[in-house]
């Protein structure tokens, strides 16, 4: 069974995976209204990978006994100054969320609860994943500037699995 101050936490994490959801959707829909359909698509790809992290947390506090809550979530930016600066946004986010893992991982080694440690190794290997990717856009974002280059860019995002 899951200690009430770890299921806390976790919910906690539950509840800012299904915000990275809402604030990846929100940045897909600013590329939308910027014709950059690619990126869109990359964001909207992301915004369901959250929403499967979000479930990953609730099926472990329910495996565990434990009580699944949800609070509201909050209303995520709706306009970036540029697709650079949206894409900075989402990689200053995964690094929050890189901080937050690390940070429930130190409460699960203080519990001495294994299960809850081995569960949430694999969200520290996500969160590699997750920052490595955001920044590869990033920096190719700096390279092609505001250039035609960045409909090459967009095109090459589109095709995100």
């Amino acid at each position: 069974m899951l200690s009430d101050k770890l299921q806390d936490a976790l919910n906690g994490q539950l509840n800012a995976e299904y915000y990275s959801s809402y604030l990846y959707l929100s940045m897909a829909a600013y590329f939308d209204s910027k014709n950059l359909s690619g990126s869109a698509h990359w964001m909207r790809v992301q915004a369901q990978e959250e929403l499967g992290h979000a479930l990953k947390f609730y099926g472990h506090i329910v495996d565990r006994r434990g009580r699944v809550t949800l609070s509201a979530i909050q209303a995520p930016p709706t306009e970036w100054k540029s697709p650079l600066a949206a894409f900075q946004d989402a990689f200053k986010h995964e690094q929050k969320v890189t901080a937050m893992i690390a940070d429930l991982v130190k409460k699960a080694d203080a519990d001495k609860d294994a299960a809850a440690g081995i569960f949430l190794q694999w969200f520290v290997t996500e969160q590699v994943e997750e920052e490595k990717q955001t920044d590869e856009v990033v920096q190719m974002l700096k390279m092609v500037g505001d250039s035609a280059q960045i409909l090459m860019l967009d095109a090459q995002l589109g095709k995100r699995e």
